[in-house]
């Protein structure tokens, strides 16, 4: 086929050459994915090294607990996040995965606490407000063990006092917990100065343990000898001396509270170290009791009543307190057939000290040697236990030991332990006895008089009345008349004697010139006793002249 003629006004094209393909030549469409994976490994590799410790926490509900939005604060400062929430293996509690900031990785260690933080009320305070609007989250208290921990049990409550508040925990023991709970105050001289931490039940269920936080400075207060009592409400106390009210304020009435004290002659010891142990009394007067070291116990058997006696009663000498009953108990005499009331009592030797009578001080009266013989000796002068009324408004008894001179010799046993002292009956018991006699006698009394037939004498009675009545209907008849009679002699025998009897009468007047001389011999009768009780002499002198 022939050539087509090229026409004359195109240009010269150029020949294409084919150059072969280079196998090593990198294509620029793959730069931009080699790029972008170069900064995805790097994201990565800094998403690794910036990620924080992931950690778990089981609580008993999944209240207020949320994946992807329940986060974690430190102080209200955001530190993680819940990423998710599932059942324990048990279905007993709630497991909580959670990723922390790397910068909390050394702060998570085995004593750190977690709690959700909700709307609260405990111990008077009012918490977790803010909740309402932001939604709960999980508090954080940072611990300070060096060990690391991964695994933790969450708290239920919050805990009352942070780690890093300066102060001391002290442990307390009690027979009961009373109006007591985590969060109440605790008091120093009526200002709060610390908190209850905890509180659990002793192992052996003979008590309970508290945990309580001072703050600083106020811990340094707190040495060995410190008292605590329990200053719930308000502390109304009856006993003999009468009725006592006491409170540490309105807010230990509304929620309770703790409250301590040192005594004057203990304020000197040192501060008492971190985790001391001591004694939480009922109240602010056993608290603040003199604990004496030196005591001898006596038993005082009585045989009466003793209704408004209790342990911790005064033992009154003189109306000084030497000492307290310490129990109550009674007796069976199998013999006699006959109970009786045993009350025990501890009398303390260092409140019986001897003085001199020029002033000078001097020592206990009662050394241990001549113990016996002193209260022997005491005995035979009369020494004698009494119950004794101390507040008639309360009706609380007391042991009184006074001296009853008149009473029986006793000897005493000192084999016995307790030491036995003899007792004499209280003054009401023996007004008891005389108006229980007086009863008797009445009833008696009322008993003969039930014996006596007042039937039978009503009887009699109405006849003799009637008898009376006939008597008294013939007297009118027959006697009147004669009776009138006899009246008007009597009238004129009457009228006789008046003019007879008159001041103008010579009779009425002679009778008292009588009387007149009969008294001037009184009125010298008199002077001569007088004069004869001066001079006794006169009746064998004779009356001496006076001399001029």
């Amino acid at each position: 086929m022939p050539e087509t003629p090229r026409p004359p006004d195109l240009p010269e094209l150029p020949e294409a050459v084919a150059v072969p393909k280079s196998r090593r030549s990198l294509q620029l469409v793959w730069i931009i994915p080699i790029v972008a994976a170069l900064v995805g490994g790097w994201l990565a590799v800094k998403t690794i090294l910036e990620k924080g410790p992931t950690i778990t926490i089981t609580f008993k509900t999944a209240e207020g607990l949320e994946a992807g939005k329940t986060k974690i604060k430190f102080k209200e400062v955001e530190v993680g996040m819940v990423k998710s929430v599932t059942f324990s293996k048990d279905l007993k509690s709630v497991i909580a995965t959670a990723d922390l900031v790397k910068e909390a990785e050394p702060y998570i260690v085995e004593d750190t606490k977690f709690w959700v933080v909700r709307p609260r009320i405990s111990g008077g305070t009012v918490s977790g407000l803010g909740t309402l609007f932001g939604g709960s989250y999980i508090g954080v208290d940072i611990g300070k063990s060096d060990k690391k921990r991964r695994d933790f049990v969450g708290l239920e409550e919050p805990p009352v006092i942070p780690t890093d508040v300066p102060g001391r925990q002290f442990i307390l023991h009690a027979e009961t917990l009373g109006s007591l709970d985590a969060g109440v105050p605790v008091f120093f001289r009526r200002l709060q100065v610390g908190q209850i931490v905890s509180y659990s039940l002793d192992k052996d269920g003979n008590g309970v343990t508290l945990k309580i936080f001072i703050n600083a400075p106020y811990d340094q207060y707190v040495n060995p000898a410190t008292r605590f009592w329990n200053a719930s409400g308000v502390d109304i106390t009856l006993d003999a001396s009468g009725i006592k009210v006491n409170t540490e304020g309105l807010v230990s009435i509304a929620i309770g509270g703790i409250a301590f004290q040192t005594l004057a002659i203990d304020a000197a010891m040192p501060p008492a170290e971190a985790n001391t142990e001591f004694e939480l009394f009922r109240d602010r007067t056993e608290a603040l009791k003199h604990k004496e070291s030196v005591y001898t116990d006596f038993v005082a058997v009585f045989h009466e009543s003793v209704r408004g006696l209790a342990p911790g009663a005064p033992v009154d000498f003189f109306g000084i307190t030497i000492g307290e009953v310490t129990a109550i108990k009674t007796q069976f005499d199998p013999a006699k057939m006959e109970f009786s009331i045993p009350v025990l009592f501890r009398i303390y030797p260092e409140r019986i000290t001897s003085r001199y009578l020029k002033g000078a001080h001097g020592g206990r009266i009662i050394a241990p040697a001549e113990a016996k013989k002193f209260w022997q000796a005491m005995t035979d002068r009369g020494l004698r236990a009494q119950l004794r009324t101390g507040n008639f408004v309360t009706g609380q008894l007391y042991v009184a030991l006074d001296f009853f001179p008149n009473a029986p010799k006793v000897k005493i046993d000192f084999t016995e332990q307790p030491i036995p002292v003899p007792t004499i009956p209280s003054g009401l018991q023996e007004l008891q006895k005389t108006i229980n006699v007086l009863a008797e006698k009445l009833t008696k009394i009322a008993s003969d008089l039930q014996k006596v037939p007042f039937g039978e004498i009503a009887g009699d009675v109405r006849e003799t009345m009637k008898s009376a009545n006939k008597v008294m209907k013939r007297l009118d008849e027959e006697v009147t008349p004669q009776a009138r009679d006899a009246l008007i002699d009597l009238r004129k025998s009457l009228d006789s004697a008046n003019q007879v009897l008159s001041e103008r009468a010579p009779l009425q007047q002679d009778a008292r010139q009588a009387m007149r001389e009969f008294a001037r011999a009184a009125e010298a009768l008199r002077v001569l006793a007088d004069y004869l009780e001066r001079h006794p002499e006169a009746l064998i002198r004779g009356k001496q002249e006076d001399k001029k």
